[in-house]
């Protein structure tokens, strides 16, 4: 099984958003449609997938979370960068 971190942001990139999951495409669905009426991606209107990472180790994706999360803007910004210079949102890749 493969388990991905992710990062998605709002359309004015100011939000950003780290989580990781089993099911990339469900995942991003569900905060594209604010399926969770309450979360934080749907308050802040998080709707763009601009990052993700793949691995087959649960216990890898979870810290590499918490990693990420425990970051400053900057750096978070330039990883997204590294792979997605263009902030381009990436949903129709993955589908």
């Amino acid at each position: 099984m493969n388990y991905y971190v992710y990062i998605m942001t709002n359309s004015h990139k100011n939000v950003l958003y780290t989580g990781v999951t089993s099911d990339l495409q469900k995942r991003v669905y569900e905060h594209k449609n604010h399926l969770d009426k309450g979360s934080f991606t749907a308050k802040y209107n998080v709707e763009y997938l601009i990052y993700f990472e793949c691995t087959s180790d649960v216990k890898a994706a979870i810290e590499r979370e918490k990693q990420i999360k425990s970051w400053s803007r900057k750096k978070k910004n330039k990883l997204v960068e590294s792979k997605n210079p263009e902030w381009k949102d990436l949903y129709k890749e993955i589908l």
